[in-house]
């Protein structure tokens, strides 16, 4: 085999929401494997912060902001990123929001933000990179999925029903797009350890059974998810589109572990 396969010196990724947590990680690992990478999100110090590291890193970059609610944010990064680079060869969609409570009484304008950032934000993300994409005949999207595609977890209905949307959408345009040339796959992350749900995995109950249920007995380091964002990326999946793939330290194979 070819090493250069997972080469990617010569592209530009966009990666939306690649300024924290799992998107932070891939964007400096497209960045160590030769990409030019727009890392973007809503905080415009997050934006320059993370620019500095892909910088760091010997790589071209922007710093630019955009909003997955906003299409018009969207066509700016797009439109920017172009006149600078020539190109997208790789949209990553990271952007997400969580919200934990019971589903009998859950505020349905709570429910409609999830949805709008999670469902809707990757489809507005996809329609406006996929434009051009798909008029040169090349594009590579990899899409946030989730554990919750797949299975249930308690009191995250909204997530849930987001992130199985993700997974349908990721198959639709799959199916729509690859004998254009451009093909789209999702990763669906296990239980990964961030800023933000340190306290949740560390002191709780739910973050001991969530561990329990993961046969590695760990949680995972985000930069774990790199290898797999890359091979999608890559020209080594050149026959791979509508995938979702888990990475999630055997949870999903988990019966009874003990």
């Amino acid at each position: 085999m070819n090493p250069s396969i997972f080469d990617l010196h010569g592209k530009t990724a966009v990666v939306i929401g690649g300024t924290t947590g799992i998107g932070h990680a891939i964007s400096l690992g497209f960045a160590e494997a030769g990409a030019d990478v727009i890392a973007s999100a809503r905080r415009a110090e997050e934006v320059a912060k993370t620019a500095a590291e892909i910088e760091a890193a010997g790589r071209r970059t922007l710093r630019l902001t955009s909003n997955v609610r906003d299409r018009e944010s969207l066509k700016k990064l797009r439109d920017e990123v172009l006149k600078a680079f020539g190109k997208v060869d790789i949209l990553v969609n990271s952007a997400g929001l969580i919200k934990r409570a019971p589903t009998l009484d859950f505020p349905e304008e709570t429910w409609n933000d999830i949805l709008n950032t999670n469902v809707t934000g990757t489809l507005r993300a996809c329609q406006v990179f996929g434009e051009h994409m798909l008029s040169r005949g090349y594009g590579r999207i990899i899409n946030l999925a989730s554990l919750t595609t797949f299975v249930a977890l308690f009191e995250v209905a909204a997530y849930g029903a987001s992130k199985a949307a993700v997974g349908a959408l990721t198959k639709s345009l799959a199916i729509e797009w690859s004998r254009h040339g451009v093909l789209v796959n999702a990763i669906a992350p296990g239980i990964f350890r961030t800023a933000l749900n340190s306290n949740l995995l560390d002191g709780t109950e739910r973050g001991r059974e969530l561990q329990l249920r993961t046969p590695m007995g760990r949680f995972g380091n985000t930069s774990e998810l790199v290898g797999a964002a890359i091979y999608l990326a890559s020209d080594a999946a050149s026959f791979v589109s509508g995938e979702i793939m888990v990475v999630d330290g055997g949870f999903l194979a988990s019966g009874v572990n003990q």
